[in-house]
């Protein structure tokens, strides 16, 4: 599989050594995304038009989002790998990676390990895997077409 796509390959351990140090590395205690949330949605809340949104939106939700979109490339780059036949290993790869990662995360000091961080991880890996699924469709027609010729 790595050595039929050695590029896309090394881009995916690149990501998830991204993903990695993003995860597991001592935290502080509080993440320093609190910070960052609390101060664009404070200075969202200047703004009267963009009430709605700030309306819904929570340090937590903006954590929930930002699990999800970690592990969105992830889902992408794994059923890039696996193949579109093999969708479901790409998925299952990504639950079972990010259930490890909460696993670890509980041994090192400063994190926090969530079953709600699974869930939106999971959620990520999803919408990646189907996202990586819609936009190799036209070639993977044009692959079955040719074939049925």
């Amino acid at each position: 599989m790595l050595h039929r796509h050695p590029f896309l390959g090394l881009l995916t351990l690149l990501y998830g050594a991204f993903v990695a140090v993003v995860t597991l590395t001592p935290g502080s205690g509080t993440p320093d995304y609190y910070g960052l949330a609390t101060r664009v949605l404070a200075r969202m809340q200047r703004y009267p038009e963009l009430d709605p949104l700030t309306y819904r939106l929570s340090v937590e939700r903006i954590e929930f989002l930002a699990n999800i979109g970690l592990f969105v490339p992830l889902g992408v780059f794994l059923l890039l790998l696996v193949g579109t036949r093999l969708w479901w290993v790409a998925l299952a790869a990504g639950i079972v990676l990010t259930s490890m990662i909460e696993t670890v995360q509980k041994e090192i000091p400063g994190r926090v390990s969530d079953p709600r961080d699974v869930a939106a991880n999971s959620i990520g890996m999803f919408v990646g895997v189907f996202l990586a699924i819609v936009l190799t469709l036209p070639s993977t027609l044009r692959r079955n077409r040719e074939r049925r010729v």
